[in-house]
């Protein structure tokens, strides 16, 4: 399949359009001009002491088995929010919540957790629970991201979450490349190690 057909540039596209595609990333990000990959990455992390995490870790394992997660609102509520309302007490992040941004018709629509200290980190909720599409969208966001010139850093972060289970990228400005990390990360599981990361990607 070429290209033009996954992407017409005459048309008009928003984020939440890309996670619709039946298509491979490279061939959706390569019309941006970016190339993709898929490995382990080998992300930052902070060397401080996490206190707080442990009383978190304990409320969310004695209410999970009470909250059912069938629906994105329920996973939104229970599992993303407390885990970035946490991150606020440790890094005074300020988060956009369904941040608005157009940078061309084929990049523009909202972003759903827009992070940002010195530094910016993205995070979008999987739909449909759906890990693989939603990296597509993320990476196009991303893309739009670099091209706001919100910054000028060599790499940019983002995550996708299912609330129980997180997935990272990055996009290399200098390479041109989007990286999808190989691993996974589980709430409450690996809430430490997940915390450890995005606070380590914002200071």
């Amino acid at each position: 399949m070429s290209i033009i057909s996954v992407i017409d540039p005459t048309q008009s596209y928003t984020f939440a359009d890309y996670f619709k595609f039946n298509s491979e990333p490279d061939d959706i990000l390569s019309y941006f001009g970016y190339r993709y990959e898929l490995r382990s990455l080998t992300l930052p992390q902070t060397y401080r002491q996490l206190g707080r995490l442990d009383s978190l870790k304990q409320r969310l394992e004695e209410i999970l088995p009470y909250v059912s997660l069938t629906s994105e609102m329920a996973r939104r509520e229970f599992l993303i929010a407390p885990v970035l309302m946490e991150l606020i007490h440790y890094t005074q992040v300020k988060i956009k919540v369904g941040y608005s941004l157009k940078v061309s018709e084929q990049l523009k629509g909202e972003l759903d957790y827009f992070l940002q200290t010195k530094t910016q980190f993205l995070v979008i909720e999987a739909k449909n629970a759906e890990l693989q599409r939603s990296f597509t969208q993320l990476a196009v966001e991303l893309i739009a991201l670099k091209q706001a010139e919100f910054a000028s850093y060599s790499m940019l972060y983002g995550a996708v979450s299912m609330g129980n289970i997180w997935q990272f990228a990055v996009l290399d400005t200098q390479k041109k490349q989007i990286i999808q990390d190989i691993n996974l990360y589980r709430v409450p599981t690996d809430l430490l190690e997940l915390l450890q990361i995005i606070v380590g990607i914002l200071e």
